[in-house]
């Protein structure tokens, strides 16, 4: 029920207060976008859509650099200082899992390291989830070749890389980044760099014997090389 005041506006003040409360409500609405983008977290939990894989958002950081420097501590200090999470991989760029969207992505993402005057030893590592309609050879031979066009300089190098390409395939999103040390700190898995090599020795008894078998063989071997060389000696 109006009020008599109501009643005596003319439709051209009740336009304007309908005005004012539609400024209003946008400006309030602009506030409250602005303090929620004001209030991002500086590590936020994004769902990758894969079991078992978390995938966390960073602003402000550099993935390669913080990644890096965590393995690095727990290389060196042998620390372990997770015990659920098992590798952890920067991820410095993104784009659809499709032969041509990653070609045209690459070029351009892998110049910091790879393109003229840039250079160093390389080699790519591969793995989808998720997703049945990207070849593995198909991907490594396209990418290898990218990194060749940027610099022939760039030689491929499975043992001991400067640089390790990371491709990580999740359903139709290509997760890519380039890393440092991946042989060093265990292929970045965090359960494995902080094991000492005796440590790993008694994970894996079987090498440790093999070792042990070769070296009987070895000293047999001389043994063996000994008693042949007094034979000749006793003929002569």
């Amino acid at each position: 029920k109006f009020s008599d005041h109501e009643e005596r506006l003319s439709g051209s003040d009740r336009e304007e207060d309908e005005d004012d409360v539609e400024a209003a409500l946008k400006k309030e609405v602009g506030q409250i976008r602005a303090s929620t983008e004001q209030k991002l977290r500086r590590f936020q939990s994004v769902e990758s859509g894969a079991n078992n894989v978390v995938f966390i958002r960073t602003q402000g950081i550099e993935p390669e650099n913080l990644v890096h420097h965590i393995l690095k501590d727990m290389h060196t200090t042998k620390k372990k200082k997770t015990r659920v999470i098992l590798r952890m991989l920067p991820i410095s760029g993104t784009c659809k899992a499709f032969m041509e969207d990653m070609k045209k992505y690459t070029e351009t993402f892998f110049e910091p390291w790879f393109k003229a005057p840039n250079k160093g030893t390389f080699q790519i590592v591969y793995k989808a989830r998720n997703n049945s309609h990207m070849s593995r050879e198909e991907v490594i031979k396209e990418l290898a070749g990218i990194v060749g066009s940027l610099n022939p300089e760039n030689k491929v190098d499975l043992n001991n890389p400067q640089y390790t390409v990371v491709v990580e395939i999740i359903k139709t999103v290509c997760c890519l980044s380039v890393v440092r040390d991946y042989v060093l700190f265990r292929k970045y898995n965090l359960q494995e760099v902080v094991k000492s090599s005796k440590e790993d020795a008694q994970q894996n008894p079987s090498s440790l014997k093999e070792e042990q078998n070769s070296e009987v063989v070895k000293a047999e071997t001389e043994e063996e090389e000994k008693s042949s060389k007094e034979v000749k000696e006793e003929k002569k």
